[in-house]
C-alpha cells in the first residue's frame, strides 16, 4: 500500500536524500522547506503521515502540528530533529506527535517506524453511522452503496459532524476545520455547506442549534 507523506525539512540535501529513499520504499512524498508552505499543502491534500523537522522557517514544526491538531487533524506525525532535550521531547508529544527520531538516524529504522505507525492507524480509515460510510483513505462517502459526491469542504464538514455524532459541533470548530485562521468567513458560508449536506443526505437529520452550531443525529 502506498502512503502520501508530507515531509517538512529545510536542509535541502538531507530532504532530497530522505525523499529519494522514501520514494524508493514505495511512498509518495510532498516536500516543504518551511512550515507555512506545509500548512498550505494540508489544505489541498490528504496525507497519511507527517514527517516534521522542528527548527524550520516561518512556522516551526511544533507549532505547525499543534495548529493541525487544534483543527482536528489526527494524521499521525513523526518528528525528525537534532533536538534531544527532554523539554523539546515533551512539547513534541504534547503538541500531538506520535513518534520522535533524533538526527542522524538510520533510514531503515524510519521505515520500520512508519510501517508500525500506519498499522496502528489503519483501523481508523472508515467511519460509519448506520448505512452511511465515510472512507478516509479514498475521501469517499457512500450511503447504502450509493456514492455521495461531495466537494472537499463538504467532505470535511461531514467528517467533523459524523465524528461528533449526537454532540453539538460549534461554529468555531467548523471554522477551524474548514478554513485557515487568516481567512474571513461568514455564518452564511457555513449554512451553504450544511444545506448542501442536507440535500445530499435527506435520510439524516442535521439539527441547527441556534447561535451555537449543528448536531448530526445518528
Amino acid at each position: 500500500m502506498s502512503f502520501n507523506i508530507l515531509l517538512l525539512e529545510d536542509d535541502l540535501l538531507f530532504a532530497e536524500t530522505l525523499e529519494d529513499f522514501l520514494q524508493d520504499s514505495g511512498y509518495k512524498v510532498f516536500r516543504c522547506a518551511n512550515g507555512e508552505a506545509a500548512l498550505e499543502l494540508t489544505y489541498e491534500n490528504r496525507f497519511d503521515l507527517y514527517l516534521l523537522d522542528i527548527n524550520v522557517p516561518l512556522i516551526d514544526g511544533l507549532s505547525l502540528l499543534n495548529e493541525l491538531r487544534m483543527a482536528d487533524d489526527d494524521t499521525p506525525a513523526i518528528f525528525l530533529t537534532s533536538y534531544s532535550d527532554k523539554e523539546t521531547l515533551s512539547r513534541a508529544f504534547k503538541n500531538g506527535g506520535d513518534d520522535y527520531l533524533k538526527k542522524p538516524f538510520d533510514m531503515d529504522e524510519l521505515v520500520f517506524r512508519i510501517n508500525a505507525l500506519m498499522r496502528r492507524f489503519k483501523g481508523a480509515e472508515k467511519l460509519c453511522i448506520k448505512e452511511l460510510c465515510l472512507n478516509e483513505k479514498h475521501k469517499s462517502v457512500k450511503y447504502r452503496q450509493r456514492d455521495i459526491k461531495l466537494a472537499v469542504k463538504e467532505y470535511q464538514l461531514l467528517k467533523l459532524l459524523m465524528s461528533n455524532a449526537d454532540e453539538v459541533v460549534t461554529k468555531e470548530m467548523i471554522l477551524r476545520t474548514l478554513w485557515s485562521s487568516s481567512e474571513s468567513v461568514s455564518d452564511g458560508a457555513i449554512r451553504v455547506y450544511i444545506t448542501r449536506l442536507k440535500q445530499e443526505l435527506p435520510e439524516f437529520v442535521i439539527e441547527n442549534i441556534r447561535g451555537v452550531g449543528y448536531r448530526f443525529v445518528s
